[in-house]
């Protein structure tokens, strides 16, 4: 089975080595793909997890994967393109653990490949809500929690179509340019308050998602994403504390083959 799958395999990034130890991290759309090796990543380096999803079932299987390697786990089903749904989430992650060290903003959807000329208005408004919109509330709501305890990393899942428009990527790539803008607006806002903001561009990685944006391509050629989640961690940990307003890339061969921070 692939790592995505199993999520057991991590060839190439470092061994655990607690580096998340007592921090609470927060991870959007974690019910598969990249979502779900970042939460598996962010327990074995000894993060207390909050994690959610819109599949209720996938949900609690990541929930019980990652709590079977000792991290407590608050999994909640919601849709992020409900702006109250992700302001209960952020409020309930908050009340459980008593603050919010990290947000991995993960959750998205791709949408039609389609020119802008032809692209659904029903299917725009969608993608904008989950990859923008959704991202923007849960975000504000979090600096909410971390504002006073004056700390926090905020990790923003981009894309190489975010950075560098293409043809047919209509609503997906446009969300990922805006959450790039967001990045770098928030990471200067929050520089007083020792609040990082950084964005993350995963590559092509073994994911339903690129399965669905790319179908003729053979999967076996990817990365799985257990294999990218070392920047992730490095991000989250105290490692990368004043580093804010950067672009990252996932693969970068820095990256995939670094063992220590």
């Amino acid at each position: 089975m692939s790592n995505e799958t199993t999520g057991e395999s991590k060839s190439r990034a470092a061994e655990p080595k607690n580096r998340l130890d007592g921090k609470v991290v927060l991870i959007t759309g974690a019910s598969r793909g990249i979502g779900r090796a970042l939460a598996h990543a962010c327990a074995a380096e000894g993060a207390r997890l909050a994690i959610c999803a819109r599949n209720k079932t996938d949900l609690k299987a990541v929930a019980a994967e990652v709590e079977s390697l000792g991290a407590h786990c608050l999994a909640v089903k919601v849709d992020l393109a409900d702006q109250d749904a992700a302001t209960k989430l952020v409020d309930s992650v908050h009340r459980t653990y008593g603050k919010i060290d990290v947000l991995i903003n993960n959750a998205g959807v791709l949408g039609p490949r389609e020119t802008i000329m032809e692209y659904p208005d029903a299917d725009w408004a969608e993608v904008i809500d989950i990859n923008l919109n959704g991202t923007f509330w849960v975000t504000k709501q979090t600096l909410g929690k971390m504002v006073p305890q004056e700390s926090g990393s905020i990790i923003n899942l981009s894309s190489g179509v975010g950075r560098k428009g293409r043809a047919n990527w209509g609503a997906y790539a446009v969300s990922k340019f805006a959450v790039e803008g967001l990045t770098e607006v928030l990471a200067d806002e929050m520089k007083p308050h020792r609040i990082r903001v950084n964005s993350v561009n995963p590559g092509a990685t073994r994911t339903q998602m690129r399965a669905a944006a790319k179908p003729g391509e053979d999967p076996n050629t990817l990365p799985a994403p257990a294999d990218i989640t070392n920047v992730f961690v490095y991000l989250a940990s105290d490692a990368s504390r004043g580093v804010t307003g950067e672009k990252f890339d996932a693969q970068s061969k820095d990256w995939m083959d670094r063992e220590d921070f």
